[in-house]
Formats: structure tokens, sequence, C-alpha cells
């Protein structure tokens, strides 16, 4: 039986883009649960590179860390060249641009998040 531990929020961090609708619901689900985080910009300071390797190692896909429906995304042809990208490469031009990085990224003590699915995050913060 497995047994669901409480997330350690005490150091929680969202970027998040202020004119993403996703983000701005996300924004209310955390302080609908009186979440406490921290708030970040992602266009003006994006995920380190420890931060995207950390997210890698929650399980998160590479692709998945990918703003797949984004202008700059499509702009660069990303899809066609991402299969023949090493991680390190994609994971430094993800650190580079902001706007490639799928949105909310969400970082905790003890997991991670990317994208907003509520019954995923209703599962995280209970």
């Amino acid at each position: 039986m497995k047994t669901s531990k409480a997330p350690k929020l005490s150091k929680l961090k969202i970027y998040e883009y202020p004119k993403c609708s996703t983000c701005v619901k996300a924004l209310k689900f955390l302080d609908a649960k009186g979440v406490a985080y921290e708030k970040v910009d992602i266009t003006a300071q994006p995920p380190t590179l420890a931060e995207l390797k950390r997210m890698r190692e929650e399980g998160v896909e590479l692709k998945k860390l990918f703003n797949t429906s984004g202008l700059l995304y499509k702009e660069m042809q990303l899809s066609a060249k991402l299969p023949a990208m090493s991680e390190a490469d994609a994971l430094k031009l993800l650190a580079g641009n902001g706007r490639l990085v799928k949105r909310p990224f969400v970082l905790a003590d003890d997991f991670g998040l990317v994208g907003f699915r509520e019954a995923e995050w209703q599962e995280k913060f209970l």
C-alpha cells in the first residue's frame, strides 16, 4: 500500500508568464489552496540548467519541457531538430530562453511540475 506524503512547500518556485492564461489559472489554484510561492517571470529569468536537469530527474521527458505550441519553438523548427539534438544542447537552449520552456514550471523541495493539469496539481497540493 502506497502512502502519500505531503509535499514540502517551504521553497516552492513557480516560473510563469504574466500574460499566460494557463499560468494565471495555476496561480489562482495555488492562492485558493493557501500555498506560498516565489513567482518568477520565465521570460526575464528562465529556469537554470541545474533546475532543468532536476526536472528531468523528476521523470519529465525532455520534449515535455518545451513549449511546443509557442511561436519561437515553431520559428526555430525545433520539432524537426529536437530528435537529433543532444540532451545537454536541448537543456542549454531552454536555459537560454524562457519562451521555449513549458509553463508554468514549478519546483518544490521534493517534486517538480510542468504545465497545469488541475488533477495532477490537486494530488500534489492536498
